[in-house]
């Protein structure tokens, strides 16, 4: 049996057991069948393209779960090609025949992934809604009276159905995030430029990203994954240079109350305050930062010259079949006629203002977290006022792109009225991996399930974990302590602050005579109890480490440090014939208390 949500652990654990793809697959057209929301997909793959590509995979690859994506069941965003489904973008006079798969399709599939058909937009990829789409407006998975979130609104509603194990997006203002927050799944959006978009009809081409909808971020950055690499068809694809991110103490920047902006919405305000004390509770530093500049910036993907790139996508079709379009989606394109190459670099030159004072901002914090959506909208409300509404959705996400960051949506749990929402992380470009990590801490600590199934478990096996950034440990007990005057030997080369603890209760420590400053001797003595004295953790880079070791005076060394817990790091031991005339202050329990027993003296 088969759980509501089809995550990646489910759907491994079920062919481990003997279930077959083609099993999959018709399990996959029952749900289709039965599901109540008509609007999810523009073309279905019919039963038979699904039951030829279930036995071709177990032809080509017949052991179960030998490839990294076996058997997965997924759908696409119907501007993204796939070869033997017509890519309407959202306009059926604009459909056409693709004669190969999208590069991200191609490498899904090949690593074993299944297209189940392909799924419905706001027209053009342009909103952030659902409702722009002669297929109709697919809803909410928690309320059938609210937006789905767009213009990925088809997948992500496939996915948090669980019609799909994943679904691709596409996003230029936030359409990989905005549906992922409105129905209770993880939106990641890479860097632009990680994920080629050859075969992905354009909407800002200089800035459009592939993105994913998943039921967990470990799924989604396993599918990333896979879909990632330098493709030199696209002329922005780009060779990735891994970004990393402090692996304790992150600092993460949070809205002021200045920039708090939730058109009325309590509820995704709470739900934000929440996530906020969630981040807190696992161990992160909370920054309050000036969002201005990033709203700024984000205010100009619409009403600024990018708005242009969407014409330059379809204008010679907009020419004789203006009468094809949705009327607001029209409205939009249209507008950008008003812009010219003059209007194009001033923007640029605004945008290169804006990041000048972003920068300053990320000075203060290594990642920010900000609410994907601050509200969100019935149907009705949103067909009665579609581009002021519209609008709202984007407040914290059309930024993203513009500055290249990449970012993770994931869900923040549900308000009084049942509805999900959620927050999202943006790290530096290419942070992509080291966001991951803190971004699964936040969604398991929510408990809100997956998709559709808000009591679900997210599976352990999906966990992601830090990855070893290749820094050494290093024990450090006196004048480079934190506030000490030789803390910037550590500070300097990017140090990292792990934690403060004791030693084991057999080391003494010393001071040791003629030293400028002052410098302590700590020795370990088989058998002695003593109090175990304070030392601090570093992480330090090896490059730091060697410096370290190699200007280290006699007679001081490099040995290792047993911990209070046990634990055993490399750490400044003193060798014992130094000890000879050395005044011993182990009772003090530590350099810092004798530096404050100095100062109280004098």
């Amino acid at each position: 049996m088969l759980p509501t949500i089809l995550d990646l652990e489910a759907v491994r654990a079920a062919y481990a057991s003997g279930l077959t793809p083609l099993q999959m697959i018709d399990e996959i057209i029952a749900r289709r069948e039965a599901s109540e929301d008509p609007a999810i997909f523009i073309t279905q793959s019919s039963p038979d393209q699904l039951r030829i590509a279930a036995r071709e995979l177990m032809e080509r690859a017949p052991e179960p779960n030998s490839l990294p994506l076996w058997g997965v069941p997924f759908a696409v965003k119907d501007n993204i090609d796939v070869a033997g489904l017509p890519t309407t973008a959202g306009c059926p006079a604009f459909a056409y025949e693709p004669v190969a798969d999208a590069t991200v399709v191609a490498r899904l599939k090949a690593a074993g992934a299944l297209v189940i058909g392909k799924t419905n937009l706001d027209q053009f990829a342009t909103g952030l809604n659902g409702t722009r789409s002669p297929y109709g407006a697919p809803r909410s998975v928690f309320n059938r009276d609210y937006v789905s979130g767009g213009s990925s609104s088809g997948s992500a509603v496939a996915v948090g159905a669980g019609l799909a194990s994943f679904a691709l997006g596409t996003d230029t203002a936030g359409s990989g995030r905005v549906p992922a927050a409105f129905n209770n799944l993880v939106g990641i959006k890479p860097t632009p430029g990680l994920v080629p978009n050859v075969g992905v009809v354009p909407a800002c081409r200089s800035v459009d990203v592939v993105t994913i909808f998943a039921a967990t971020v470990g799924d989604g950055v396993a599918i990333r994954k896979v879909m990632e690499g330098y493709d030199a068809a696209d002329p922005y694809s780009r060779k990735a240079i891994a970004t990393t991110l402090p692996h304790q103490g992150l600092r993460i920047g949070v809205l002021d109350v200045s920039e708090r902006e939730f058109f009325g919405n309590n509820e995704v305000e709470a739900l934000y305050d929440t996530a906020i004390e969630r981040a807190q509770s696992l161990g992160a530093t909370i920054v309050p930062f000036d969002y201005a500049p990033f709203r700024q910036a984000a205010e100009l993907l619409y009403n600024g010259p990018w708005v242009a790139e969407r014409l330059a996508t379809v204008k010679d079709f907009l020419a004789t079949n203006a009468q094809d379009f949705d009327p607001t989606v029209r409205q939009i394109i249209e507008g950008a006629k008003a812009y010219d190459a003059v209007a194009a670099f001033e923007g640029q030159y605004k945008l290169g203002h804006l990041r000048q004072r972003a920068d300053a901002e990320w000075a203060k914090v290594d990642i920010l977290m900000l609410p994907t959506s601050p509200t969100t909208y019935t149907v009705d409300a949103m067909v009665a006022d579609p581009i002021v509404k519209n609008s709202h959705f984007g407040r914290y996400t059309n930024f993203a792109n513009l500055f290249g960051y990449a970012a993770i949506a994931v869900p923040g749990g549900f308000g009084a009225t049942g509805l999900p929402n959620g927050v999202t992380l943006f790290g530096p470009a290419f942070s992509d991996d080291a966001l991951a990590p803190f971004a699964d801490a936040l969604h398991r600590a929510c408990a809100s399930g997956m998709g559709k199934d808000c009591g679900a478990v997210l599976p352990e096996a999906s966990m992601v974990t830090k990855p070893d950034d290749g820094f050494v440990p290093i024990v450090v007990v006196g004048a480079h302590l934190t506030g000490m005057p030789l803390n910037h030997e550590l500070t300097g080369p990017g140090g990292r602050l792990i934690k403060s603890c004791r030693t084991a209760a057999d080391y003494r420590l010393y001071v040791l005579p003629n030293t400028t400053p002052p410098k302590p001797g700590l020795i370990r003595e088989p058998g002695y109890s003593g109090p175990g004295l304070e030392v601090e953790v570093w992480k330090v880079s090896p490059q730091a480490f060697g410096r370290f070791v190699q200007n280290i005076p006699a007679p001081l060394g490099i040995g290792k440090v047993t911990l209070d817990d046990g634990s055993q790091v490399s750490g400044f031991l003193c060798e014992p014939y130094a000890l000879g005339n050395a005044r011993e202050i182990t009772a003090l329990g530590g350099w810092r208390a004798y530096i404050a027993s100095i100062r109280q003296a004098g």
